[in-house]
């Protein structure tokens, strides 16, 4: 089933979301006789051999309530070829996909399909196993049987991850997978080729859908009835038999596949933007398009040995991974930026300027950067900030910068034991904030109320502040499992979720310290008190580190040791697999494993469903130059999130009264 869309940053708007569905049917003519048509061609096949008999569907998803709309229709001919006439105007601007399924009535097992568009349909196209394993995987969260429905940007934006995993007009793998950062450079194409060989031995062996389906039947779920749905249903729930597939899954026709059984069948990519700037990715946001905004603590250079001083560059990549036109984007005093970045209800970009650099005199002590600012952007990348950026307020080594949703700019000041906000983001009207228990404070989160909620990671506490700025009576917040606590995220209902690293001190981790421990999350209720059951461990936990939440309140984590992204069942417990509770592990003990993955530290959710995450540090850092190199996306695995549209910029903000403490 379709799963539900979480909309973020506080704002108090509604969302207008474009829907896809017959309400677009372009308008024609009442007196056109004909209305023009265009044509699309193509071959459903498995490997080198053609399946005929297919019933084959061109659809438009749906959207808004309603169901999708089928365009034209055709069977393929003994060679596997068909051609569908359908309306022109959906020829661009489309998000159309279509459905092979091998009987002519369009209802047995088998169902192969390809998403297109979403800028033009093409003419000619193949639909078999592994345009199938793209169009599943990239569009789970919108799939509902063997049908698609959504909004924008959600939706459309998945085509593009899709067309990563797959060339649809081929049907062989698309260029993203098969070149570097991934290629054969990560397991991801091996897997990737295992998934469209466990099809193909469907479609070979009709008797073998069985033995799927029951395989990927989640416990106390539905059993799935085409392979479509198997496959949407095995992203769904990763890690669910793994072992038992891949013994399932042929090693051809699609190759190279997997040589040994996965913790679990998630698909993950990554991006290097342009591939000279990203190095140290430290944490990222993303717009209300579906864009990714990241911060970089290096500057790049592609050799450890080379001494590096800090990142100057903001980054953007397209809800595909592809770096945007014109990033990266410089100057407003950038400078070493840390964990510190949020999107403010404008869409304005800030950013915390910690400033990472390789020590002197590796980086020389003119080029240290000055740990002391912030820095604003425009959405289109522009610098707002002066070229030192904005420091006033006791700006101090920053880490967590957030926006709250009324635009007020908290600032956790690692070095100074503070506070600093800007009040509707004017830096003019500055107030340092001191309160009992901020101890090398780090992340901050908000509750729907305007609470900020500040992790402090040598008070192992939660300093709770309210939106005047005083702290909260249950103020500071400690016991639960807290324990140098670093990411933390709020749910739907404004609790909690903390990662406790249990290691990480600030500035920097030392570098002896990290190896495979453990670590823990705490869950602080909307009430301020802590969960009884907290701290929760297992599924994979290892330094853990940034926190985000999905939509359907599910709790990802990205973990700075051991190579995996965790999954816990939030408070919604309705919407976990069947078992589970509140602070479980979804993910298996091993975590979502990936081998594209090193030391990770910030993550978010997006639109479509994917997990990006940071790959901020190499895994066996050296002071010259720790940084990783790429982004990382776990595609389609989690609940969307929205962001909602930016808001008209006030020009002479109502400013809050000014806090003295």
């Amino acid at each position: 089933m379709a799963t539900r869309t979480r909309t973020t940053a506080g704002v108090l708007c509604a969302l207008a979301l474009i829907a896809f569905g017959p309400t677009s049917v372009p308008t024609t003519s009442a007196t056109a006789a004909d209305p023009p048509t265009a044509v699309l061609r193509g071959v459903v096949q498995s490997d080198s051999t053609s399946l005929g008999g297919y019933r084959v569907r061109l659809m438009l998803p749906g959207g808004g309530g309603a169901g999708p709309t089928e365009l034209g229709a055709a069977t393929s001919e003994s060679d596997g070829t068909f051609t569908i006439d359908y309306p022109a105007g959906f020829a661009t601007g489309s998000a159309a996909y279509v459905t092979a399924t091998d009987t002519p009535s369009g209802a047995g097992a088998i169902t192969l399909a390809s998403v297109l568009g979403p800028d033009a349909v093409p003419s000619d196209i193949v639909i078999d196993e592994r345009t199938t394993v793209a169009t599943a995987y990239a569009m789970t969260q919108f799939a509902d049987g063997d049908a698609l429905s959504g909004t924008s940007p959600g939706l459309p934006n998945a085509i593009g991850m899709a067309h990563d995993l797959v060339n649809v007009i081929t049907g062989d793998p698309g260029s993203v997978l098969t070149s570097s950062p991934n290629g054969a450079e990560t397991s991801t194409l091996g897997a990737f080729n295992s998934l469209a060989n466990m099809v193909a031995r469907c479609v070979s062996t009709s008797l073998s859908c069985a033995e799927l389906f029951a395989l990927v039947t989640p416990d106390g779920g539905t059993t799935p009835t085409t392979t479509f749905q198997a496959l949407v249903d095995i992203n769904r729930n990763p890690s669910h038999h793994a072992a038992e597939l891949f013994a399932f899954a042929p090693t051809t026709p699609y190759s190279p596949s997997a040589t040994e059984p996965p913790d679990a069948w998630t698909l993950a990519l990554r991006f290097f933007g342009d591939g000279h700037s990203v190095d140290g990715p430290g944490n990222l946001v993303v717009d209300a398009h579906g864009n990714v905004w990241v911060t970089n603590n290096y500057e790049y250079a592609p050799d450890a040995q080379t001494p590096v001083c800090g990142g100057k560059a903001l980054l953007a990549f397209s809800p595909a991974g592809q770096a945007l036109a014109g990033t990266p984007y410089t100057g407003g005093g950038l400078d070493g930026a840390g964990f510190g970045i949020d999107i403010d209800p404008f869409g304005d970009i800030w950013a915390g300027n910690y400033g990472f650099a390789a020590p002197e005199p590796d980086c020389p002590a003119a080029q240290q950067p000055a740990h002391d600012s912030v820095s604003q952007f425009r959405p289109d990348g522009t610098a707002v900030s002066p070229a030192s950026g904005f420091s006033q307020g006791g700006v101090s080594w920053p880490q967590g910068t957030k926006s709250d949703s009324q635009g007020n700019i908290w600032i956790a000041n690692c070095e100074a034991n503070s506070v600093t906000l800007y009040p509707h983001g004017e830096p003019s009207q500055v107030r340092e904030i001191r309160a009992p228990g901020l101890d090398k404070p780090f992340g901050i989160a908000h509750d729907p109320a305007g609470n900020a909620y500040v992790t402090n990671v040598e008070g192992d506490s939660v300093v709770v502040l309210q939106p005047d700025g005083t702290p909260a009576p249950e103020s500071p917040i400690t016991g639960g499992g807290l324990n140098r606590p670093l990411g933390v995220a709020a749910d739907l209902e404004g609790n909690q979720w903390i990662a406790n690293s249990g290691l990480v001190d600030i500035p920097c981790p030392t570098l002896d310290d990290l190896g495979s421990v453990g670590g823990s999350v705490t869950l602080v209720r909307a009430d301020g008190t802590v969960a009884n059951s907290s701290p929760f461990t297992g599924g994979g936990l290892t330094v853990p580190w940034g926190v985000a939440v999905d939509g359907d309140d599910h709790v990802w984590v990205a973990n700075f040791a051991g190579k995996r992204l965790s999954e816990f069942c939030g408070v919604r417990i309705a919407a976990c697999p069947a078992g589970t509770a509140t602070g479980d592990p979804i993910s298996p003990d091993e975590g979502y494993g990936f081998d594209g993955l090193v030391r990770n530290t910030g993550l978010a959710v997006d639109p479509s469903g994917n997990v990006w995450v940071a790959n901020n540090w190499k895994e066996d850092p050296v002071p010259t130059n720790p940084g990783g190199y790429e982004i990382v996306a776990f595609v389609g695995v989690a609940t969307p999130v929205q962001r909602a549209a930016p808001l008209a910029r006030p020009t002479a903000p109502t400013l809050v009264p000014r806090f003295t403490g």
